[in-house]
């Protein structure tokens, strides 16, 4: 294996549930890796460096079936770049929902990406009910998964692999809505204006 830079590609980079999954990759990739936040807003200068690595990570989390606006601005430079068809892809991605599924638009964009810029594509974890799942015992499900994932990065595969609290989806959005309620009276915000579609006055 080749050096990696792993992108921390939310727009919370430094608080985001994207970083904690970079520390728990990171303690099964157990070789040498680099940490590029969006945020940091120093596109130019790591796309300039992009062809001291062989590996690529991008982690991030869906927004709106997609890509985080920070990440893709940094996509769109490293395409201006110009990549080495040696670099090789991954994606890790993480949803609200607890359906892992729901990530498969955003991986199908990076695929687009690579094949576009005819870099190889590696390794795809989709993790549902992401923010949740850290803050119950079954993050350890989670940590099983992750290790795969950098096993198969590490073999040079090509899988996809998901993973999502083991609930029935029917428990899963009670327990959704009391946070999100329990959330809006944090803020004097009550049910009928979070399901409002008043987005500012």
């Amino acid at each position: 294996m080749g050096k990696l830079l792993i992108v921390n590609g939310s727009p919370r980079a430094p608080k985001s549930n994207s970083k904690k999954y970079i520390e728990m990759f990171q303690r099964h990739w157990g070789q040498e890796s680099e940490v590029y936040p969006v945020t940091s807003g120093e596109h130019e200068c790591i796309c300039r460096e992009i062809g001291k690595y062989d590996e690529l990570l991008l982690a991030f989390p869906l927004y709106v079936d997609a890509l985080p606006v920070p990440l893709m601005d940094f996509l769109r430079e490293l395409a201006h770049t110009g990549l080495s068809p040696e670099l090789r892809v991954h994606v890790m991605v993480n949803c609200g929902f607890l359906e892992p599924e729901q990530n498969r638009m955003a991986v199908e964009i990076i695929r687009c990406f690579c094949e576009a810029n005819r870099v190889s594509y590696g390794m795809t974890l989709c993790i549902g009910s992401g923010e949740a799942i850290l803050n119950t015992p079954f993050v350890s499900i989670v940590d099983k998964k992750m290790k795969k994932f950098a096993s198969g990065m590490t073999a040079g595969r090509t899988d996809t692999l998901k993973v999502s609290m083991p609930l029935p989806k029917r428990l899963f959005i009670r327990a959704s809505t009391g946070y999100w309620k329990a959330y809006g009276e944090k803020y004097h915000v009550g049910v009928e204006e979070m399901n409002s579609d008043k987005i500012e006055e």
